[in-house]
């Protein structure tokens, strides 16, 4: 008898690959009866006879591929892979990623596509569109991509903390307690993306770091996607500095809707001014959302429409006129 040990890449999801009640397991266990097969954390080790051992090694990495690609495993996979048949690859057109339980991740409208085709020719791309038209969960996605892709090492996602009528300060605890609510919509759209415990993991080892638009400043940000949210609430000098962190192998995402900003009215929003800065300028691409590519509840984009009428039919306000 002889021991061979599999250690599961790091992009692999053992949740997903072990299986709920650790339910993949049990079965490939039960289909290899000649091979004393145990895991634990990502290190599966197997005993047997040598010709057992590495067929059932070979079997692995083939469950184990199909896990990365699909980032899901059925008990129907496990079988058609272990009769030597090659499962059926899930593919969908527009699609960017699999995530949790085998959730496709798509571009749904012709707009978040075209994100996902400039993001891959330009490394500075501006999305800039109503709520709800999936520009900030588009680009997410495609960061997620290319952190399980090996494109890149990290994935940076940052929000100016600005009030959209609420005051910071009377908010109860610390700071990152103050903050985390105008970072929530970031972690929703990851929930969406990676299991609970690789985020967690994700989130505490660095490889995802989500932090307000302040804390960017002196940072040299190398071989990440790094996304900017809600950019129209930054000053002009906000987004410069947030801009200049660009470093070797990274690709920044600017979004923001123009129409919700929360600035002071005498302040010039830093999302504005960097689309008249950079406009025409090679390597950044602009991909403007609008209400057709709303992918929320039907109303949404009718309330959009609706303020969109009135704020045609009324003159704008000295104050407005000022932004």
């Amino acid at each position: 008898m002889i021991e061979k040990i599999f250690e599961l890449s790091e992009l692999t999801d053992t949740t997903v690959f072990y299986g709920i009640n650790n339910n993949n397991v049990h079965l490939i266990k039960n289909l290899n009866p000649n091979v004393r097969f145990s895991a634990r954390g990502n290190i599966i080790k197997l005993a047997g006879n040598e010709s057992d051992i590495n067929n059932l090694y070979s079997i692995i990495e083939k469950l184990e591929r199909y896990c990365i690609d699909n980032n899901i495993l059925t008990e129907e996979n496990i079988i058609e892979i272990i009769k030597g048949h090659e499962p059926v690859e899930i593919k969908f057109e527009n699609l960017i990623l699999h995530g949790v339980n085998g959730k496709s991740i798509m571009a749904r409208t012709a707009n978040q596509q075209k994100l996902v085709k400039d993001f891959e020719t330009n490394d500075l791309l501006f999305a800039i569109g109503p709520a709800g038209s999936g520009k900030t969960y588009t680009a997410i996605a495609l960061a997620v991509r290319s952190l399980k892709n090996k494109e890149i090492k990290k994935i940076i996602l940052s929000r100016p903390a600005v009030e959209a009528g609420e005051k910071l300060g009377f908010l109860p605890g610390d700071m990152k307690e103050k903050i985390d609510p105008y970072l929530q919509p970031l972690y929703d759209a990851l929930q969406d993306m990676i299991t609970p415990l690789k985020l967690k993991e994700y989130l505490e080892n660095g490889t995802i770091q989500i932090a307000p638009l302040a804390f960017m400043r002196g940072r040299t940000l190398n071989d990440a996607v790094v996304i900017l949210d809600e950019a129209q609430n930054s000053t002009t000098m906000q987004i410069k500095m947030f801009l200049t962190r660009m470093g070797l192998n990274a690709k920044m995402i600017v979004t923001g809707d123009t129409t919700q900003i929360d600035l002071p009215y005498q302040q010039k929003s830093g999302l504005i001014d960097a689309l008249e800065v950079l406009k025409n300028i090679k390597g950044i691409a602009l991909v403007e959302f609008d209400v057709k590519d709303i992918v929320r509840h039907k109303l949404v984009q009718r309330i959009v429409e609706a303020y969109e009428k009135r704020e045609k039919k009324q003159p704008l306000t000295p104050k407005e006129e000022k932004k």
